[in-house]
């Protein structure tokens, strides 16, 4: 349990780079903070994706949480009916705009505690996360200058921040019905294998249809919307605008959903026998669903992403067959992708969650440490 009991005041900054993988890591962090009976303002500047990734958000229906528009240059007027914030946090290195910090550096009450001020970063399994989690880096110019800015790295080992989890998820997924799901998104399952998919451009998208389109197991692609939609049905031969998308091809067929509210792209991970996810909240949905499932990592122009790819699969202690595909899938080594092995992928999985229930989630983390700072 979080060491300091009394209720807090957060300001969280969110720049919307990778689509909704940076949205949707703040948005779960601002909706865990505020069920435990913190105030929340969340900055984003754009926030557009929370009208179906969190219904009522955007509205001012959420309790604990005020959505606020992060602008370009930032406008400090609407600031002056605002308290000081007891924690700034910056999400995966953005930075929190002059004009906030003159505006409340100036109006907090004198001798009052300055923010505690974090800087969030991105979520990896490579070694230098654990050895900078919890640094300090002095702010030594602009408005806040004097001040400490600390380096908090969510992980995967007991020496990192841990990860997202809400304290009811494991009695969510243990109540769970998959065949009552299914039939209230209106998916006309029969009992063929469930593979969702959450992706961007994969090369190799069109070989892995066509494998499962030939494989003598039938099975059901649930698409979600956007990029994975559009690359589907580009390599399908259909324009995204198209009123009936092939949904039909051998023994693969397709199901495009709609988008979901989080907690409905929890269950789709939880119905699926496979499911392929990308960029950084969905990988951590994907291991706490503990299926099977193949990562793609946001690519970047050096191939930085490959090493943090290797280390993610080091300590999964992915097996062979896991390793290959995910170094297809993310056009590490160009050759042909192998047969999924299920049951291995899925202990696999398996014994990672049970190792990061172990630790305390990131969310209870943070608040520690921010009893401790301040």
């Amino acid at each position: 349990m979080p060491i300091n009991v009394f209720p807090l005041t957060w300001d969280i900054f969110c720049r919307v780079v990778d689509n909704h993988g940076d949205l949707g890591v703040c948005w779960r962090l601002t909706a865990q903070l505020a069920a435990r009976g913190h105030r929340v303002r969340l900055w984003a500047d754009d926030a557009r994706a929370l009208s179906w990734m969190a219904p009522a958000a955007l509205e001012g229906r959420w309790p604990g949480v005020q959505v606020l528009h992060w602008s370009q240059p930032f406008l400090p007027n609407g600031l002056v009916d605002l308290p000081v914030a007891d924690v700034w946090i910056e999400a995966f290195g953005c930075e929190i705009p002059y004009e906030f910090i003159a505006h409340f550096t100036g109006a907090a009450p004198e001798h009052s505690p300055a923010p505690t001020w974090i800087n969030l970063e991105y979520l990896s399994a490579e070694g230098y996360v654990e050895r900078m989690h919890r640094l300090p880096s002095p702010v030594l110019q602009g408005p806040g200058v004097g001040q400490t800015k600390w380096f908090f790295f969510p992980g995967f080992t007991p020496s990192t921040g841990g990860l997202l989890r809400e304290p009811d998820l494991p009695a969510r997924q243990s109540a769970f019905n998959r065949t009552g799901w299914l039939a209230d998104k209106g998916i006309e399952w029969q009992g063929e294998r469930l593979v969702s998919l959450f992706c961007y451009e994969p090369a190799a998208l069109g070989a892995w249809l066509t494998q499962l389109a030939r494989s003598p197991e039938p099975t059901r692609l649930l698409v979600t919307p956007g990029r994975a939609r559009a690359a589907v049905e580009s390599v399908m031969g259909s324009s995204i605008d198209a009123q009936t998308p092939p949904s039909k091809l051998g023994s693969l067929s397709l199901s495009y959903l709609p988008h979901l509210p989080q907690s409905a792209y929890d269950e789709l991970l939880w119905a699926c026998d496979l499911n392929f996810v990308r960029g950084e909240d969905s990988l951590v949905r994907a291991l706490w669903a503990a299926k099977p499932f193949i990562w793609q990592i946001y690519p970047q122009d050096d191939n930085a992403h490959h090493a943090k790819l290797e280390a993610l699969l080091d300590w999964l202690s992915a097996p062979e067959s896991l390793r290959q595909f995910h170094s297809v899938w993310n056009e590490v080594h160009d050759a042909q992708l192998p047969d999924p092995n299920l049951i291995a992928w899925q202990e696999c999985t398996l014994l990672a969650r049970q190792r990061l229930l172990a630790q305390d989630d990131l969310a209870t983390q943070l608040l520690n440490f921010v009893a401790e700072k301040r």
